[in-house]
């Protein structure tokens, strides 16, 4: 009998608020609700999708899960530990297993320090190793991402974007972490530099026993590199399905107006395109009932005055929207 996945995380209605100050008491007049109640299990071993247009919370839900940025309300644990809330000291024992792979490789690098020195962080905070066990350490990882070890010498400026995001993998790797939060990490990359990337993370997905959470707006890339997909609009979470079941069977309008603005690459076949009226609702002032009822094709009166439920439709497909049924 094969044992399935267990959780390696558990979000339970996780909420991230930044509040909006004004005046000279700094009084908190509004909140911008960047995230609005997620909960979801990530599978030991799997590549869960994050997608949704700009400005759904896909990178603040990330930061959240990490500590990055402090929870407003809701559970998290990691490894049935609960970590949401935690002061930094706290914290520390398990951002050893926890790391984040950023949308911009330059920006998350120190321009003044060699790449060496900034692989060697990691193990002054979080190890006792001497110096040359350091160094011998950080130059192994650079051969294991795919660059040599001489170039633990070099300056961020001296390497090209796709060299970058593998420093950074480096980096994200560099204390065998279980669970890894790529935050857009090949969308600032070249197609043939993407794939590359790609490859690296699935190597080392099965060489480190790795955990992802792959937050993308490029909904091709998630298709071929994700084993489930979530949906997120407005802080919110819209569907979640394996990634084959959501391509081929989307339920939730916002899923299905997303699916159909992937160009289709087979000559005489045309794909049916969902046209979303208006723009995202200011997140300072969230819609009542159900968050996409503003620009959704066929909402009711009912979506505009409740929320919907997030609940599993068949097997592992799970949907917040009324007007879905089986």
């Amino acid at each position: 009998m094969i044992n399935s996945p267990q959780p390696l995380l558990k979000v339970r209605d996780v909420k991230k608020y930044f509040p909006i100050k004004s005046g000279l008491l700094r009084k908190t007049m509004a909140n911008v609700k960047a995230v609005e109640g997620v909960s979801i299990d990530v599978l030991e071993g799997e590549t869960l999708g994050v997608v949704g247009e700009s400005g759904c919370g896909k990178s603040t839900f990330g930061r959240t899960i990490l500590g990055l940025e402090p929870l407003t309300e809701g559970t998290i644990q990691f490894k049935g530990q609960e970590i949401g809330g935690l002061s930094d000291r706290k914290l520390k024992k398990f951002k050893k297993e926890m790391q984040m792979i950023f949308q911009d490789p330059y920006a998350s690098l120190n321009p003044r320090q060699r790449i060496g020195d900034s692989l060697e962080e990691a193990y002054i905070i979080h190890t006792s190793l001497k110096k040359a066990e350091r160094q011998a350490r950080v130059r192994e990882l650079l051969k294991e991402v795919g660059l040599k070890g001489e170039h633990y010498e070099r300056y961020p400026h001296e390497f090209s974007g796709g060299q970058r995001q593998r420093i950074g993998i480096a980096r994200a790797i560099a204390l065998n972490p279980s669970f890894i939060v790529c935050d857009e990490a090949v969308s600032a990359l070249d197609v043939s530099v993407q794939a590359q990337i790609i490859s690296l993370l699935k190597k080392l997905q099965q060489s480190h026993q790795l955990t992802y959470l792959f937050i993308s707006h490029d909904l091709g890339v998630v298709r071929h590199t994700c084993d489930r997909v979530l949906v997120m609009y407005l802080g919110a979470t819209a569907e979640l399905a394996p990634a084959d079941e959501l391509y081929k069977n989307p339920l939730h309008p916002y899923t299905k107006a997303l699916l159909s603005a992937i160009p289709r690459p087979v000559p005489g076949k045309k794909r049916e395109r969902v046209h979303l009226k208006g723009d995202l609702p200011n997140p300072a002032n969230y819609p009542t009932g159900c968050p996409f009822h503003t620009r959704c094709p066929i909402g009711t009166e009912e979506c505009r005055e409740k929320r919907p439920d997030w609940r599993e439709v068949k097997e592992g497909h799970y949907v917040a929207c009324h007007k879905v049924s089986l």
